[in-house]
Parts: structure tokens; C-alpha cells; sequence
């Protein structure tokens, strides 16, 4: 009886420390407002997908988007996605969407956080990954839907070798959102001020940025107080350098003024043995 009980904890275990990693994405998740044990897997967005697609961000947004806009996520047309499905689900609903991400390969010169990149302008290849949308349905929430369909993103800009770093817009009111995205490691850089504007009004953004292969921001803290550092050691250095050079002019003045006299004194006593040795001669 322990033996099968300890198999089957392993083997449990074992599954999810590979969701984890990344490796396997058909955990079951457990949420208590659900019938069932739901069997979560990520996929591209395809063709089919367009009219769910369509419906669920009508719910969840208050922006509303155009259909080109859904046509490209489709087609992959400049936008790459991953959709979230539920094989669980009966009735021929195991691979309906429940969640998705949608995003966007840019340029890191032309994207509005170029200033916030430490990045080589002479490599004008350098890209960025900006997160469009992202959406769970809400019988589906707190699942840790989201937080996969971020690492999905985040593991696909990690495998581009000129991507720096992904970014992200969020209202200023999304509280949840802007919790999700500190949570996993996002930095919030910038707030914009009237970024949105919904019915007429204007909402403020937080801007959120996640580096990847070595981009970083141009000043960390850390950087400064290296940099601030470096600065001190450097003037001290001026400092003591020239103290050192006052002290070597004094003590090569001293020297000269030594030797000028030690010259004149040598000098004189040599006139006085002379006069001596002269008035001697004269007298012998």
C-alpha cells in the first residue's frame, strides 16, 4: 500500500516539476468554481480560432480591435500567439481557446523604450517582443493560465539572439495584471500619463519591461553606485597624484637650494685655502 501511494506522489511530482521547466504543458489544474479536473495545453492561434478569438476579447477589453487585427493573429501575419485549451472539455470543446497571448517582433530603435535599452546602436538588428494582448476566460482564471502563456512569450524572444527584452502596456487600474507581471520579474519602468482613451476618458499605463539575452537597463541602481564609486576613486587619485607632484617640486626645490649652497660654501673655503696659500708664499 505505501509503495503504490509513494509511486503515484512521485509520479505526480514528477509531472509537475516538468510543467515547471517548461516541459510538459498538460498539467491538470485544480480550480474549486470547476466541475472538473481541467487538462490544460498551449498551442499556436489558428484560422478556426477567429470567431472565439473575436468573442472573447469583446468581454474582456474595453478596447475594442479591428478585424484585420484578428485576421493577421490567425494567419500570423506579424503577429506570433499561443492559444490555451482544455482537453477535458466534452462536447467537442477540447480545443476551444480559454486563453491567449498575442505579440509582435519590433525593432529596439524604432520602439518607444529605446532610451531604456543599453543596447549597441551600431547593431540596428536589435528587436524587442511587445505584448499585445493577453486574456484568460474567467471560469478559467487563477489556474496559472497567464503566468504559462507569459513564459511561453518569454522563452520565445529568449530564442531570438538579437531580441533585448519584452514589453508590455497595462491600464493603470488593472491591479491583478500589474501583480502578474511583477510576480514574474516584469520591471515597471515608465508611467504614461493619458496613454488610453476609453468612452472619452483618459486612463494612465504602467509600461513593464522583462530583459532577455543580456539587454538591461542603460542605469541600474547597482550601475550607479559603481558608477558613482569609480567616479570618487578616480578623483582621489587626481587628487593624491598631484599632492605627489607638489611634494616631489618641493623636495627637488630643497635639493637645488642645498647643493646651491653647499656649492657656495665649497667655493669660498676654497678662495679662503687660496689667499692663505698665497699670503704664505708671498711671506716665505
Amino acid at each position: 500500500m505505501w509503495h503504490k501511494w509513494k509511486e503515484k506522489f512521485m509520479c505526480k511530482f514528477s509531472k509537475y516539476i516538468k510543467y515547471l521547466q517548461g516541459i510538459d504543458h498538460t498539467i491538470p489544474m485544480v480550480n474549486p468554481n470547476l466541475p472538473r479536473r481541467p487538462t490544460i495545453c498551449y498551442r499556436p492561434i489558428q484560422p478556426a480560432d477567429l470567431e472565439i478569438l473575436e468573442q472573447i476579447h469583446t468581454d474582456l477589453f474595453p478596447i475594442r480591435y479591428e478585424s484585420e487585427f484578428f485576421q493577421n493573429v490567425v494567419n500570423g501575419q506579424d503577429i506570433v500567439s499561443w492559444a490555451a485549451v482544455d482537453r477535458s472539455r466534452p462536447n467537442g470543446q477540447s480545443d476551444e481557446l480559454i486563453g491567449f497571448v498575442t505579440a509582435r517582433i519590433v525593432l529596439a530603435r524604432e520602439s518607444e523604450i529605446g532610451d531604456l535599452l543599453n543596447y549597441d546602436p551600431s547593431k540596428p538588428d536589435q528587436t524587442l517582443v511587445y505584448i499585445l494582448t493577453l486574456g484568460v476566460v474567467e471560469s478559467f482564471r487563477n489556474l496559472g493560465i497567464a503566468s504559462a502563456l507569459i513564459r511561453e512569450v518569454i522563452k520565445y524572444a529568449s530564442s531570438i539572439p538579437t531580441c533585448r527584452a519584452v514589453y508590455l502596456h497595462v491600464i493603470s487600474y488593472n491591479n491583478p495584471a500589474i501583480l502578474l507581471y511583477k510576480k514574474m520579474s516584469f520591471k515597471c519602468v515608465r508611467r504614461l500619463q493619458g496613454f488610453y482613451l476609453i468612452d472619452g476618458q483618459h486612463y494612465d499605463s504602467y509600461l513593464f519591461v522583462y530583459y532577455v539575452n543580456g539587454g538591461r537597463s542603460p542605469c541600474s541602481p547597482l550601475e550607479l553606485v559603481t558608477a558613482t564609486l569609480n567616479h570618487m576613486r578616480n578623483g582621489l587619485k587626481l587628487v593624491f597624484g598631484r599632492l605627489w607632484k607638489n611634494e616631489d617640486r618641493k623636495l627637488v626645490s630643497k635639493w637645488s637650494k642645498c647643493k646651491e649652497s653647499h656649492c657656495l660654501i665649497s667655493t669660498t673655503q676654497s678662495r679662503k685655502n687660496l689667499t692663505a696659500e698665497c699670503t704664505g708664499y708671498e711671506c716665505v
